[in-house]
């Protein structure tokens, strides 16, 4: 198998990325990997003033938007200043996620964990999909996690886990929604033939996604971490790249590390859950999330 890295990403000249929570972690990498191909380049993160300096860092075409993902309000405006700034979009990138966070919720009243991670790019992808329709070569890729396999499901009687909050159960079931909701997107776009969904997760990477373990927990994975079983940013951000960007990478694929238990490794095509490939599924989440963002795809 021949390892894949950034070397193999094609020129990016002319083609605009935008890329959610890029100014640190997996999005930073994946933004500078872009943008040192020559792509144009904007970061979409909360702290405008963190987004200049990771901008900074980047350098070449690298702009930053203000977007926060727990507020449908700041997705919206974020979405009505890209469609002023760009006609047409050729990569969006929903990379940005909190991981089992303390019991809060968004500023819409959604659990933190569901409604940052799956709603808040759903309701993003749906608002800007109109600049991403019909454009060559177009892709839409969501960053999930192997973590989706691991108990994973999708709690419809309680998706805001409002009766008995368990923060791995939240954190597994937004990243199963993440996959339902690529698949589905990609049975939508199909008809079209330009625009492809895919989905990417990075195995276990040392980025501040673990900040919120217990502390003891945290810092015994810091250290053991990139010894034992797992990648800096830079390699997680591998499977990511090459989702949207390998000329061969199909809609509906899913990218992840070669290696044991897919904790890192050379980028590849990988499977996820029997229950994440479930179409009932995959379209009551849609509906679900249609209904809760107020946001209606303009494919059906």
């Amino acid at each position: 198998m021949s390892t894949w890295t950034t070397a193999d990403i094609p020129d990016q000249s002319g083609r605009t990325a935008v890329i959610t929570g890029a100014n640190t972690g997996l999005g930073f990498e994946t933004a500078k990997a872009l943008a040192d191909k020559g792509a144009r380049v904007v970061l979409a993160v909360r702290d405008t003033d963190k987004g200049r300096q990771a901008a900074a860092r980047i350098g070449g075409d690298v702009t930053v938007q203000e977007l926060d993902l727990t507020s449908l309000a700041s997705i919206r405006a974020a979405s009505e200043e890209l469609h002023t700034r760009f006609d047409s979009l050729d990569l969006l990138i929903n990379n940005a996620g909190v991981m089992t966070t303390p019991k809060a919720t968004t500023k819409d009243g959604f659990e933190l964990q569901f409604g940052t991670n799956h709603l808040g790019h759903f309701a993003l992808t749906g608002l800007l999909l109109d600049r991403l329709l019909d454009v060559d070569g177009a892709r839409i890729v969501t960053v999930s996690s192997n973590g989706h396999k691991m108990g994973g499901s999708i709690h419809f009687d309680d998706l805001q886990w409002e009766r008995r909050y368990n923060r791995m159960g939240a954190y597994t079931q937004s990243k199963l929604a993440n996959l339902l909701f690529t698949y589905e997107l990609q049975r939508r776009l199909a008809p079209r033939g330009k625009t492809a969904a895919l989905a990417a997760h990075p195995g276990t990477s040392t980025t501040e996604l673990a900040r919120n373990l217990p502390r003891p927990v945290e810092r015994a994975f810091l250290a053991a971490a990139p010894v034992l079983f797992a990648q800096t940013a830079d390699k997680g951000a591998l499977p990511t790249l090459r989702a949207a960007t390998d000329p061969g990478a199909l809609g509906g694929q899913y990218y992840g590390p070669s290696g044991i238990a897919e904790f890192k490794g050379n980028p590849v095509v990988v499977a996820s859950s029997d229950q994440s490939y479930d179409l009932d599924l995959q379209r009551r989440l849609w509906q679900v999330s249609e209904e809760l963002t107020k946001v209606v795809f303009p494919v059906g």
